[in-house]
């Protein structure tokens, strides 16, 4: 009986070691599942992750890009705001510059008679107030004769053959030039020499 029993026992020993086997390999199985599974979820996770970076990337990109678009429109308007301030008043100068000319005009003819005289020396008082007027806002007259002539200030209109006189030097002003500040609002028309 007790080779029957060793050999029942070695059978269920065997059994028994064959059901280890087989949750062994089914536990293997699992394992090898869980692994599987694990690094689909974590490329998975990683792929929403590089993909949420990408988006945090092109989202900070583009807020940057609109930041820096906002700085040169408000800088461009800064800038537009200090030319109108700085050039506020061409369009007036523009506009009394042919009033200055006549004055001009008028102040150069001689007189003879006491009343024009005096007529003269109060429109002379206008056109010096005129022209005080025109400094305070940075409005100044363009010097022209002796000067080289500079197509960025003159308008030469005609030539002059002066041999005391330098070549492209300007003999004559026919009509005074003003600018503002550093902008002409009118050139001055001149005579050039050869």
């Amino acid at each position: 009986m007790s080779e029957k029993k060793s050999k029942k026992e070695k059978l269920a020993d065997e059994i028994e070691q064959e059901e280890l086997n087989i949750l062994d390999e089914s536990d293997e199985t699992t394992e090898e599942n869980v692994t599987n599974v694990t690094e689909d979820t974590l490329t998975e996770d990683q792929a929403k992750i590089l993909e949420l970076e990408n988006k945090l990337d092109e989202m900070e990109s583009r807020y940057l890009r609109t930041q820096a678009d906002f700085d040169n429109v408000k800088k461009r308007h800064v800038a537009e705001l200090d030319a109108k301030q700085k050039y506020r008043s061409q369009s007036l100068a523009q506009d009394l510059l042919p009033a200055l000319d006549s004055f001009e005009k008028a102040l150069a003819t001689k007189a003879e008679h006491e009343e024009v005289k005096q007529i003269l020396k109060g429109m002379e008082m206008v056109y010096n107030q005129i022209l005080v007027a025109f400094e305070k806002e940075g409005i100044e007259v363009i010097p022209a004769v002796g000067e080289q002539f500079d197509p960025n200030f003159h308008q030469a209109v005609m030539q002059d053959s002066d041999e005391n006189a330098a070549s492209n030097e300007i003999t004559a002003e026919l009509q005074k030039g003003y600018k503002l500040k550093d902008r002409v609002i009118r050139p001055s028309m001149v005579k050039v020499n050869q």
